[in-house]
């Protein structure tokens, strides 16, 4: 049986059950007695009943109406009801779906901290958004204290009033070369070893170099480079290429590369920096902001663990 009827023509009908006044009715529900009229005429052909006894003093409810009543209101509270539901899903969906988290990262620390976190959160249709900021240590501390970033992933930065800082793990450098490279193999080698090998370094004034020079400096050594690269992704190219070796820290050398390539350890004197979470003072993180950090954190954690034990 076909429905001739709309959810308009049922608020008409309760209104002016309560009422029981045409001018009443059409003001309350901002139509004219003409309009009124007609969806009040439209329901009862379509139930092929009349609901109101009209005189010229009264409008009356029939038993028709009296039997309605309750099922109409019923279908207008479910109506309303799976309404609300209905745009709260889609506000919910619309919400996430238009949420961006923007992390702002030293390149070094992406492969093995970010992408993996990444991939767990699910971005992609249907979820939150991932803006990926590659950024130099300094810079990731700026742009979170200035807003530009959810949080940041960096080494220790020179901290100001506005940013705090959380470490996560110590990062070391290792030496990455091919695996058919006369060094691979050969177990923890010292910082000396890598005289008369063709190097990559890191570019003048980036953390990583600092972090090196430092080292040398302390242990009296001085390191000769025949590649000088700004981004860890450069000195992995020219590894695989088999041009050079290069000390990297181990969070920028993709778990992938561990088949292609060789890794070993440094020492004499070791070589680590501090990787940690940079976030604003005072300033919580969105519901889906924090939950790609908590992921990201866990995901480090059980790394960890799981180096501590392989060790």
């Amino acid at each position: 049986m076909r429905i001739n009827f709309d959810f308009d023509a049922l608020e008409a009908f309760l209104v002016l059950f309560e009422t029981g006044s045409f001018g009443a009715t059409a003001q309350h529900l901002a139509l004219s007695q003409s309009a009124l009229t007609r969806r009040i005429r439209k329901l009862e052909e379509a139930l092929g009943v009349t609901l109101f006894e009209r005189t010229t003093r009264s409008v009356r409810p029939t038993l028709a109406a009296k039997r309605l009543r309750a099922r109409a209101q019923a279908m207008l509270d479910e109506a309303r009801e799976t309404l609300s539901e209905m745009q709260d899903e889609t506000a919910r969906f619309a919400a996430q779906n238009s949420a961006i988290v923007t992390v702002a990262a030293v390149p070094s620390a992406i492969p093995r901290v970010l992408i993996p976190a990444v991939g767990l959160f699910g971005a992609g249709p249907g979820g939150a958004r991932v803006r990926i900021l590659d950024m130099l240590a300094n810079e990731v501390a700026d742009a979170v204290s200035d807003g530009e970033a959810d949080f940041g992933i960096s080494s220790l930065p020179a901290l100001d009033g506005q940013i705090d800082f959380a470490p996560l793990f110590e990062d070391r450098v290792v030496l990455i070369m091919p695996r058919d490279h006369p060094l691979a193999g050969s177990g923890p080698l010292t910082w000396r070893a890598l005289s008369g090998q063709r190097l990559i370094l890191p570019i003048q004034g980036s953390g990583n170099r600092a972090l090196i020079d430092r080292a040398m400096a302390r242990s009296g050594l001085t390191l000769y480079w025949s590649y000088e690269v700004p981004r860890t992704s450069t000195a992995l190219e020219l590894v695989r290429a088999g041009l050079a070796v290069a000390p990297l820290p181990l969070s920028a050398i993709p778990v992938s590369d561990e088949i292609r390539l060789s890794i070993c350890e440094l020492g004499d004197p070791p070589v680590s920096r501090q990787i940690g979470l940079i976030s604003r003072r005072h300033t919580p993180l969105s519901a889906t902001a924090a939950k790609l950090r908590d992921i990201m954190v866990s995901q480090v954690t059980g790394a960890a663990g799981a180096s501590v034990k392989a060790g």
